[in-house]
């Protein structure tokens, strides 16, 4: 039978420590095929082969086993909320969002919500926003959440119950450092087993031929044209015309060759599969303190975290570019939860029975802890404020120029 809000009630006030699930993937492309990992930064010390992508040793199966990390616990909490996001959106489910609109000055972007946001309604970019002409932090909501603690999270809970699933540091509020900071209970992670690092090629061939040699380009005066290979038409600094990117080539903007190349740093890798991993600590959601229906809260939010996994998995492995995954055959995710004496139960729910479940838990909240709006309808509509709005034009006028700006 499918998992129910009173099997559920019994796992989260029980002795289950968590739930958790395994799935083993395998490229689309079948087995032998090359994915690719996220990059990081790499310098000149530290060019070998696969340098970009973060290798590990891990024991498996008594065995010191090579491994890349394929998606990290911020990247799959991030497709998590993205899920829940949609469900929102789409009036299927009932969570409290704080909602910040930029589309005037970054029309691409539109919202920002406290789902989206990197540190959940703690972001800067909500606290740097307003709330009927108000700053969001001196605003009534933005102020509920400051002194929330492990012992009492009901204000946390009202305003952003995924930042008790999924963690967060209240690090940029009045307290700095020292505010509401709680640990994740929901992690995720995609691991490639028995990884190697390997190749890519680069080239472009351009059909006009235009050569390296053919002209140096400049700077344009006019910014509407952007380069230009005429120097009485270039900008100057110091009475010298300034080149377009480091050397003025015409491969600065775009046209002629480009000379084929082999990449080793960050070539992909290949791997004999990978590994899901999810875990749902429900001993984590039973430190949490709440005034009043302390119980029906942490099922909430431990239905929350099973709708988030069942979400997400919907929606498959499509992590990046050349790094779709799909389930190895009877392989695709299957969760089970985990008791004090390591015994295990299966748990059997798909994404209809999770959105049902998690639906009829929020129902069941008392009076003082209820979600105050209804399903897609979003618990504040913040503004940029103008400082904001300012900086995001200067960056964006930074970027079409193609300054370089460093590290986002």
């Amino acid at each position: 039978m499918p998992l129910n809000i009173e099997e559920l009630k019994k796992l989260v006030a029980g002795d289950t420590v968590a739930i958790r699930g395994v799935a083993t993937l395998e490229p689309a492309g079948g087995p032998g095929d090359k994915v690719f990992p996220p990059t990081h930064a790499v310098d000149d010390k530290n060019r070998k082969p696969g340098a970009k992508y973060a290798f590990e040793t891990r024991r498996i199966g008594g065995q010191n086993v090579e491994c890349v990390l394929i998606d990290s616990v911020q990247s799959q909490a991030n497709r998590m909320e993205e899920a829940l996001q949609s469900l929102w959106a789409d009036k299927h489910i009932a969570l409290p969002v704080v909602s910040v609109d930029f589309s005037s000055i970054a029309p691409e972007v539109g919202r920002v919500t406290s789902l989206t946001a990197p540190h959940r309604i703690a972001d800067a970019l909500l606290r740097d926003s307003l709330l009927n002409g108000e700053l969001f932090r001196l605003s009534e909501i933005g102020k509920s959440f400051t002194d929330a603690s492990t012992k009492n999270a009901t204000a946390l809970f009202k305003v952003c119950p995924t930042g008790l699933v999924f963690g967060l540091w209240d690090s940029t509020g009045p307290k700095g450092g020292l505010g509401a900071k709680f640990q994740r209970a929901l992690v995720s992670e995609i691991v490639g087993i028995n990884a190697a690092p390997g190749t890519k090629t680069e080239s472009r061939i351009d059909p006009l031929n235009i050569l390296k040699k053919a002209a140096d380009i400049y700077v344009a005066a006019d910014e509407k044209e952007g380069w230009t290979t005429d120097v009485s038409k270039a900008k100057m600094e110091n009475g010298v015309p300034v080149k377009f990117g480091k050397e003025g080539k015409p491969s600065e903007v775009n046209h002629g060759n480009v000379t084929p190349s082999i990449d080793s740093v960050g070539g992909g890798v290949t791997i004999d599969e990978a590994r899901h991993t999810v875990v749902l600590s429900l001993a984590s959601l039973r430190r949490l303190g709440f005034t009043a229906g302390a119980e029906e809260a942490r099922t909430v939010l431990a239905a929350l975290g099973l709708l988030a996994v069942l979400a997400a998995e919907s929606r498959g492995h499509d992590l990046r570019s050349r790094c779709l995954l799909v389930p190895k055959t009877r392989s695709a995710l299957k969760l089970e939860a985990v008791a004090r004496d390591g015994s295990t139960i299966p748990v059997d729910l798909d994404l209809p029975g999770a959105i049902a479940l998690y639906n009829e838990a929020v129902s069941r909240l008392p009076e003082g802890i209820k979600f105050n709006k209804p399903a897609g309808e979003a618990l504040a509509e913040l503004q940029p404020s103008p400082k904001l709005a300012d900086l995001v034009r200067r960056s964006r006028a930074l970027a079409a120029a193609e300054t370089d700006v460093g590290d986002a």
